[in-house]
């Protein structure tokens, strides 16, 4: 029998959610309220983002490090589980995509949650070459996000 919750499954749920309450619009008027006029709202929700964006860097870390490497296997399960969720985390902080740099920083963690949770496990694939494109792109991606969030922090900080 097949597994029905999945990280990917749930993480294409979780976007596809996004999409719709996004395109409908379905907003909950409380937490919309918060998100544009509530500023220690906004910076605690961030951090939870920021926090989360750090965190996925963890399973790199844990690569990298010749005595973690043992543990790759439950982080990078984590890594794929916290990636799935992530357009909760996301949902909580902005109902929106923004505009300008906001808008690229939304569309690229949302591309790269989507990379994320098509990963290996899904495409099943044994050729080194699409491993090294997927995760060469995974990567990148996600150190441009890690840049575009820090500056979007100093942004929020600098104008306050």
């Amino acid at each position: 029998m097949k597994k029905i919750v999945t990280s990917f499954n749930v993480g294409i749920v979780l976007f596809m959610a996004y999409l719709v309450q996004y395109f409908i619009p379905i907003k909950w008027e409380w937490l919309l309220d918060l998100q544009e006029h509530d500023q220690m709202y906004k910076r605690w929700s961030g951090l939870v983002v920021f926090l989360l964006i750090l965190f996925q860097w963890v399973l790199t870390i844990v690569r990298m490090v010749k005595r973690w490497a043992k543990h790759s296997m439950k982080v990078s399960n984590i890594h794929k589980w916290v990636g799935a969720l992530s357009p909760i985390f996301f949902y909580v902080h902005v109902m929106n995509f923004g505009y300008g740099y906001l808008a690229v920083l939304s569309y690229l963690f949302f591309a790269n949650m989507l990379l994320g949770v098509v990963n290996l496990d899904v495409i099943k694939s044994q050729k080194n070459w699409i491993f090294q494109s997927w995760m060469i792109t995974h990567v990148a991606i996600s150190v441009v996000i890690t840049f575009i969030a820090i500056f979007h922090i100093g942004v929020v900080f600098y104008y306050e």
